[in-house]
């Protein structure tokens, strides 16, 4: 299976920029496995493709401000730093800019004001690169007074993903509703599509609301690069899912009602603790897991999610689901109908 094989054009102009004013007010492609089918609807109509008894899984991780504008203090020199995975305590996993100055020793001086900024004045965080790990990525151990997350919330920036190049106004536009752990470099962005009041829609109509959470990664954003899609290798992400939600999940499971994985994450969250019995496992842990054309799911049963780049592993992910040439297809036709793409773009639900 070649990764040219999920290739489709995309017009940039179909590139969402900026949220909706209301996040349910997003369109709804539908795509109908048994009889390939394609609907064309609005997301606060998904209640008619829920029933009683099925039950929703969302990620619960809360996206953190994880990208820091810094200096060296010996240079002066400009660099960002990413937060990609706590290690332990106050070392983190980075990806750093540029790579060639931030070497093992290095320091680096974070929200410092006026000239004396370089040299510690009033920078209230500092790091120091630790280790340079094989990939190319630092750890960082950083030092700080106070709280770290607090002081992560007053100097860091929402790393938005590369193709989106407007200013983000409101913060809160790039978390679900009912984000909740602080963890991810990128927002579970098929969430971002329902309201508190939709979730009480579908609550009451009898629907199970189950949630895990995944730390997405910048590696989501990673391209595949090479032509063999059995050839690549997927970024390691941790996850975890309590007893009561996997509780939740099975019990659904055995009662006959579906298992609707609200996005990706979820999806890989919930395949990743499955074991052959098909019966999901509580804990943590880190996935790396790769889910293409071919793999035979153990729980999930439909999925909703977002339209997804190009020969991307998201893309992908839902070609195994509801298969290659019905996705590529559904994808042609978005595209000809001028759906919205990517993180802000517009919606569609796999059964």
């Amino acid at each position: 299976m070649k990764t040219s094989d999920f290739y489709y054009e995309l017009p940039e102009e179909l590139i969402a920029q900026d949220p909706l004013e209301d996040r349910s007010a997003s369109r709804l492609m539908v795509l109908d496995r048994d009889n390939r089918s394609v609907t064309h609807r609005h997301f606060h109509e998904i209640g008619e493709y829920l029933r009683p008894g099925d039950c929703l899984v969302r990620n619960n991780t809360r996206v953190i401000p994880a990208r820091l504008l810094g200096v060296k203090p010996d240079t002066g020199a400009h660099v960002e730093v990413f937060l990609l995975k706590r290690r332990e305590g106050d070392v983190w996993e980075t990806l750093v800019r540029p790579g060639k100055k931030l070497r093992t020793g290095a320091t680096v001086r974070f929200g410092g004001s006026g000239p004396d900024s370089a040299e510690g004045t009033g920078a209230p965080l500092t790091g120091e690169i630790i280790e340079v790990l094989p990939d190319g990525n630092r750890l960082v151990r950083f030092e700080y007074e106070g709280i770290f997350e607090e002081v992560l919330d007053r100097l860091g920036q929402t790393p938005l993903p590369p193709y989106i190049h407007h200013e983000l106004k409101d913060r809160n536009r790039y978390q679900t509703v009912y984000a909740r752990y602080d963890g991810s470099a990128a927002a579970p962005t098929a969430g971002l599509h329902f309201t508190n009041e939709l979730f009480d829609q579908v609550k009451a109509a009898g629907v199970e609301v189950a949630e895990v959470t995944l730390h997405v990664g910048l590696g989501t954003f990673r391209p595949v690069k090479v032509e063999d899609v059995t050839e690549h290798r997927m970024h390691s992400e941790w996850y975890r899912i309590l007893p009561e939600e996997a509780e939740k999940i099975n019990r659904a499971k055995k009662n006959g009602g579906r298992i609707i994985c609200v996005g990706t994450t979820s999806c890989r969250t919930i395949e990743s603790a499955t074991d052959d019995a098909g019966i999901l496992q509580a804990g943590e842990g880190d996935t790396d897991i790769f889910i293409y054309p071919g793999y035979r799911f153990r729980i999930t049963d439909a999925l909703i999610t977002n339209f997804h780049l190009p020969e991307s592993t998201l893309l992908m992910l839902v070609s195994a689901l509801a298969g290659r040439e019905f996705i590529m297809e559904a994808y042609r036709e978005a595209v000809a109908e001028r759906y919205r793409f990517f993180s802000f773009g517009d919606a569609m639900l796999i059964v």
